[in-house]
């Protein structure tokens, strides 16, 4: 190397603004003398700068994988707790994975960690898993829904009846096929506990619960007793024996039962005996110990705040958004044959039976009303016949049932057909949560008295536009969802099916009160 030339060593020595350096015998001044320590110095000061900008890399580093790490660790832990998931991922791709997912088996719940929690706003529910078999698991080997024969095959398929798609083929889609049951209307019982065991909003957790779901079959029990000749004592006796049980029980003691609730496939009324002497049903909802329970029945007593109505089941059990979606496209699109129908059966033993008059009625209009005698066809639990004279019909005429509703109502507007009701009772303070709009947006009234004077049904129906059937039945077809039941471990997307809707109203009741 070249030897500096005097002039860059003076420069050296002047500093960048031509200063002498002070006299070396001031030790502080001495730190900035580059002649002396500038090398010592510069060194220490290089190394403490690399060292923060190494630390500096590392914490940019850690911070930007922490989340992915984060995120894969909680897949691990989540398929290490549940192995057969962990079994899927290994042997299926992700797409099998998505497809099985949505025919999840009742049994595997929502865990808590996972359940969107806005969509559980007014709290989650828990189920009594511990209930002694007499309470259900024994009713079912008896198979008791009514009064008829042992019906085993009603109740398979998790309450939702025998597959019907061999019977449907020439009615339905083949693709839509597999969504439909023989379910019997008094099944309830059943199809909600099925349910409710694989509900989005329920926990493991009784700590953490808003609510108690109780899987009681106390409409299965009343089966047994109310078609024979027990007395009011014997009919009692099922349900003083479940009160005995769950009276005991931490969460029931806690609320004296207001936070619980079950779900019951009769009306109201099999469960409001109001005296001893009377023939028919049971007290138990009356008993002293139910006042505060939460109760789902098919037609509740309008006075009773804690009973809710919800429809009842049909044959249609939807496992995805699509089959709902296409389905309602199907009756929208369905060419209709008869200006309207009557499915239903003659009552002889009533006295002015109003059946009898619609069915005359729909008989003396052959030509734009199409009849199903049901005393003739078994109507009970749906039937081919049933669902194309609904299918085929712009309306159908619904009068009361036992009582003020009746299961045909719903098998009505499932087909698309809309319904023309006689007694507002038949739906007013009943289904309201399941039927938007007023009364009149989707349904033809007619008072009784007016047909029993001969008003022609036929005149009246007739006054309809066009445009008028097509906005009533829109109407009935954006509440299908609503109004049927899913099957378990299905995903009906942004749809809330009537299990959905009835299980959220109990729990804001409870939450209200």
């Amino acid at each position: 190397m070249l030897p500096s030339s005097k002039s860059s060593l003076k420069v050296k020595a002047v500093g960048m603004h031509g200063n002498l350096p002070k006299s070396p015998t001031n030790t502080t001044a001495a730190f900035f003398d580059f002649r002396i320590v500038s090398f010592n110095q510069f060194a220490w000061a290089f190394l403490i700068v690399l060292f923060h900008i190494g630390f500096i890399v590392l914490v940019l580093t850690t911070t930007a994988s922490r989340a992915p790490t984060l995120l894969t660790t909680a897949a691990q832990l989540y398929s290490a707790t549940h192995p057969q998931v962990q079994q899927q991922q290994q042997q299926e791709g992700p797409g099998k994975q998505v497809i099985q997912q949505l025919h999840a088996p009742p049994s595997v719940h929502h865990p808590d960690d996972v359940v969107d929690h806005v969509q559980c706003r007014y709290g989650k529910v828990y189920v009594y898993d511990d209930l002694p078999p007499i309470f259900n698991k024994k009713l079912l080997e008896g198979c008791r829904i009514d009064h008829r024969e042992p019906q085993c095959v009603a109740l398979s398929n998790r309450g939702f009846g025998a597959e019907a798609a061999a019977e449907l083929a020439r009615i339905v889609p083949p693709e839509l096929s597999r969504a439909w049951y023989w379910t019997h209307m008094f099944a309830g019982d059943v199809i909600f506990h099925n349910r409710i065991l694989n509900y989005k909003c329920r926990t493991m957790e009784p700590k953490s619960a808003a609510a108690f779901y109780v899987p009681f079959y106390a409409g299965l029990a009343a089966s047994n007793i109310l078609f024979s000749g027990y007395t009011a004592k014997e009919r009692d006796a099922p349900f003083y024996t479940f009160l005995e049980w769950i009276k005991d029980q931490y969460y029931w003691k806690r609320s004296n039962g207001s936070d619980h609730f079950l779900a019951l496939s009769r009306t109201s009324w099999d469960f409001k005996r109001a005296r001893d002497d009377e023939p028919w049903g049971t007290s138990f909802l009356l008993m002293p110990l139910m006042r505060k329970m939460f109760s789902l029945t098919l037609e509740r007593s309008r006075q009773d705040p804690t009973e809710v109505s919800v429809p009842y089941p049909t044959g249609f059990h939807p496992s995805t958004f699509w089959e709902i979606e296409q389905w309602q496209e199907f009756v929208r699109s369905r060419k209709r044959s008869s200006l309207f129908t009557f499915v239903g059966g003659k009552r002889g033993f009533t006295k002015n039976d109003f059946r009898a008059l619609l069915m005359d009625h729909c008989n003396n209009e052959s030509d734009s009303c199409k009849a199903v005698d049901c005393a003739r066809t078994a109507c009970l639990d749906g039937s081919t016949m049933v669902l194309e004279a609904f299918l085929d019909s712009e309306f159908c005429l619904q009068p009361r049932g036992d009582s003020l509703t009746r299961r045909s109502i719903f098998d009505c507007m499932l087909a698309g057909s809309i319904p023309v009701f006689f007694w507002k009772e038949t739906v007013v303070g009943q289904y309201e949560l399941f039927m938007s709009g007023e009364l009149e947006s989707f349904s033809v009234f007619i008072h009784r008295n007016k047909v029993r004077n001969g008003t022609s049904i036929r005149k009246i129906l007739e006054g309809y536009s066009g445009e008028d059937i097509k906005r009533m039945r829109e109407m009935v077809i954006d509440m299908i969802p609503r109004i049927s039941y899913g099957f378990p471990g299905g995903e009906l997307g942004n749809d809330r099916d009537a299990f959905d809707v009835a299980v959220e109203e109990v729990l804001r009741r409870i939450v209200s009160n």
